[in-house]
């Protein structure tokens, strides 16, 4: 087995908990909206993942740290049984936050005994899925922290570790020819199923932007009544921020008639040349509309990324989460990581500032619904 696999095990490992170190332990079984969940639950859940499919399946003598956390904290999994309803996960105070590290070293450690000896390439395969799926956990972590923070009325500080870099560069557009271009994962390195089914696509001339839309741009979105104008909505984006009363992105707020925002720093003033974020997909449309612009799809985005810089925030484009030619799901479980969601999602391309560096790459393809305004997003435009 390489080396380098058992050490980017320990490291993610140590990571995950490094993100948690901030939190108080009130923190931790905190739940305040049905996508968040606690960071409890993320340390136990991606601790149960690698219980589940590494040491239950290649190690016959291994004994389970507790019978009932595999009801606990498996998270969609149908092939290995039931489960907690996600909306309940912040009703969990027991088991204890010192019992979910306990059973944290626990699967570590029994990893580690394993992987000290000789192991078959289907482990190696399994295990490398499970350090990829924590990755996500920790990108998931601090998307939850901040919402769990920024929801308190004191707004909390956290930590300076996830800050967003101001944007300096004057916007230019890339052409990107008429052709024929080729789409997906293409090397030995690993991806995710979703990203696999390398075929070509047909796109027409394009132009797409050097750089992510600012907080001032924005703004001034906001204040030439971009909230209030239905014909820059689609009928469930414009529903959807009637129903909620949305005149901002998350965490944005009006006090004394300056603009405020939430950061995992705390409370601070509006940064203007920063990229905005925490919007949904509806609010990058609409803004793309009153630009007289749009937003790429996620095909035009993967064929000009290298023509731009990406990894502050996750990028809406217009493509819907559907499967690649060919896809294939693999049997069982995990089959179920990717495939069953390929309905009523969007595609967000690039990265984020708390995204694992080795998931930043051009062909990863996130999803989330239309409404998810918590996340790291953004808009990069289109004309």
């Amino acid at each position: 087995m390489p080396e380098n696999i058992r050490t980017l095990f320990n490291q993610t490992r140590k990571r995950t908990e490094e993100i948690c170190s901030f939190l108080k332990t009130e923190d931790y079984s905190v739940q305040p909206m049905v996508d968040v969940s606690p960071p409890k639950w993320h340390l136990a859940h991606s601790t149960w993942f690698f219980e589940q499919f590494v040491l239950a399946e290649f190690n016959p003598k291994y004994k389970p740290f507790s019978e009932d956390f595999a009801y606990l904290f498996n998270s969609y999994y149908n092939n290995v049984g039931e489960r907690v309803l996600r909306p309940n996960r912040g009703n969990m105070t027991r088991p204890t936050v010192s019992e979910v590290y306990e059973y944290r070293a626990y699967v570590t450690d029994n990893i580690n005994s394993m992987l000290a000896g000789q192991q078959s390439k289907e482990l190696i395969e399994v295990l490398t899925l499970g350090i990829n799926h924590e990755q996500q956990h920790q990108e998931l972590l601090v998307y939850d922290i901040k919402y769990i923070l920024g929801n308190q009325p004191t707004f909390p500080t956290y930590s300076d570790l996830f800050v967003m870099d101001s944007i300096s560069d004057d916007q230019r557009f890339y052409k990107i020819e008429e052709g024929v271009y080729t789409i997906g994962h293409q090397d030995n390195s690993f991806c995710f199923d979703n990203e696999l089914g390398v075929h070509k696509v047909y796109l027409n001339e394009f132009e797409i932007s050097n750089k992510l839309v600012t907080n001032k741009e924005y703004l001034e979105f906001i204040d030439a009544g971009g909230y209030s104008n239905f014909n820059l909505w689609h009928a469930e984006g414009w529903d959807f921020i009637q129903q909620n009363e949305i005149i901002a992105p998350l965490y944005w707020h009006k006090i004394n008639n300056d603009w405020k925002t939430y950061e995992l720093t705390g409370l601070t003033d509006l940064e203007l040349d920063k990229p905005v974020t925490h919007i949904s997909m509806y609010e990058a449309y609409a803004y793309a509309e009153w630009r007289g612009m749009r937003l790429p799809t996620e095909f035009e985005w993967e064929v000009a990324a290298d023509n731009f810089n990406w990894g502050q925030v996750w990028e809406w484009t217009n493509s819907a989460y559907l499967p690649y030619p060919n896809f294939l799901k693999a049997p069982g479980a995990i089959g179920e990581y990717n495939g069953k969601f390929m309905i009523n999602q969007m595609v967000l391309r690039g990265a984020s500032i708390a995204t694992p560096s080795n998931h930043s790459r051009k062909t990863y393809r996130n999803f989330f619904p239309a409404s998810m305004r918590w996340l790291f997003n953004g808009i990069r435009l289109v004309k």
